[in-house]
């Protein structure tokens, strides 16, 4: 499955891991939420990156004790009309301040790559490899945001005052056209 991060298609680092395989060391891994939960206590220990699939219809306050060390949080989207990874997108960035790679999996549709990247998603499986280019190129399609956001750019309003205190220091005055 293709991986798109950072407008590049790229290579999955992580190894998914199902529930009763062994954990292999010095491999990155992705772990089912119930492993990670489980065997919390030996996974800490671990010297390679570690990521967890946490899916939808658990809370993210469960996954909180984790989000410092883990490296990798992918958010599952079982249709595309199911929202509510989005939700947990936003809290795990702006509640939790979790700033490693936060996947969106599952149903990723191209039509919600703006919305996505806009509630914190910094990478993205597709399903369709025809996908993978459009969303390598749509993440650099937009610059500018009036709305504030998980994705941790300023809006346009925050833009604008931090530009006008620059202004204002340096007792000059701004002329907008």
């Amino acid at each position: 499955m293709p991986l798109v991060k950072a407008g590049q298609i790229i290579e999955d680092r992580f190894v998914r891991v199902l529930d009763d395989a062994p954990v292999p060391e010095g491999i990155a891994v992705i772990l089912p939420a119930t492993r990670l939960l489980a065997d919390a206590g030996e996974l800490l220990l671990r010297q390679a990156p570690t990521g967890v699939i946490w899916p939808n219809e658990r809370k993210v306050a469960e996954l909180a004790p984790y989000l410092d060390w883990l490296a990798l949080v992918a958010l599952v989207f079982p249709n595309f009309r199911d929202g509510r990874a989005y939700s947990q997108a936003r809290i795990l960035r702006e509640r939790h301040q979790f700033r490693g790679e936060l996947r969106a999996t599952g149903q990723v549709l191209r039509d919600q790559l703006l919305f996505l990247q806009r509630a914190g998603f910094d990478a993205f499986e597709v399903t369709k490899n025809a996908d993978a280019a459009a969303f390598a190129e749509a993440v650099h399609r937009y610059s500018v945001f009036y709305q504030p956001t998980g994705d941790g750019r300023p809006s346009t309003l925050t833009a604008r005052r931090v530009r006008s205190a620059s202004f204002a220091a340096r007792g000059q005055r701004e002329h907008v056209l």
